[in-house]
């Protein structure tokens, strides 16, 4: 079997949810950290909401996910009980703590923005009745992530050719010329990956006037609504132990 078969049949298996399921999702998670729910409702989230990139054909980033969580929790817990002993903890805690209220965000986020096409995504704000100006921003937004990862990498190769370190530790040790060899030139391609990006969704039509036509059908099934329900339950959590 080749690698293609392969990948083909990895995505005929993977879990698709509706994209309005994880609209419902993301707005769940802001409710949380607006309400700034407590430990239980947080992981909860964190772990619900990782479920569609370990079932969606993306489990390394599930898991990485996961990961940090963790590894935020256990600093938070750390600091929690040696703030008298090393007062410098806490400074660390105190940043884990708030990265952690914004996790279920983070969380939700990225498992619609790594597991939906932006056809898909038309499509289901489109049968939401979402105004233009709302579609246009969402569908640039998902094309503009990978894309400028893209540059990234390219940049990256780049200077490993010409004898330079472009990784994180390189950014460490060196911020100002990363900043000049990595960050500047990123943040000028960015501004002009925006532009195009935008200006070929309004070439395909996306701000046309009328009634807009779609090639992608979507029908929220069981599963969809079992994630919807599921979705909620942070909120009972908070509630409870709020």
């Amino acid at each position: 079997m080749t690698a293609a078969a392969r990948a083909a049949g990895v995505r005929t298996r993977a879990l698709r949810l509706d994209p309005r399921a994880k609209l419902a999702m993301l707005a769940v998670a802001n409710v949380l950290m607006f309400l700034h729910a407590g430990p239980a409702a947080q992981s909860l989230a964190v772990v619900l909401f990782s479920l569609p990139l370990l079932f969606g054909g993306k489990a390394a980033a599930g898991v990485r996910i996961l990961a940090v969580y963790g590894a935020l929790c256990a600093v938070e817990w750390a600091s929690a009980l040696g703030v008298d002993r090393l007062p410098w903890l806490h400074i660390a805690g105190a940043t884990a703590a708030g990265v952690c209220m914004m996790m279920p965000c983070l969380t939700a986020g990225m498992a619609m923005f790594a597991t939906t096409r932006p056809g898909d995504m038309v499509c289901a704000m489109r049968r939401m009745r979402a105004p233009d100006a709302l579609v246009i921003p969402v569908v640039v937004m998902m094309r503009f992530f990978p894309t400028i990862r893209h540059d990234y990498r390219l940049i990256r190769q780049n200077l490993r050719l010409r004898g330079f370190a472009g990784g994180g530790m390189a950014l460490a040790r060196h911020p100002l010329r990363s900043l000049e060899y990595i960050l500047v030139p990123l943040l000028m391609n960015a501004a002009n990956v925006a532009r195009d990006l935008t200006v070929a969704g309004l070439a395909r039509g996306l701000g046309a006037p009328g009634e807009p036509t779609s090639m992608v059908e979507l029908r929220m099934h069981a599963v969809d609504w079992l994630a919807v329900a599921l979705s909620l339950a942070p909120l009972a959590v908070a509630a409870v132990t709020g």
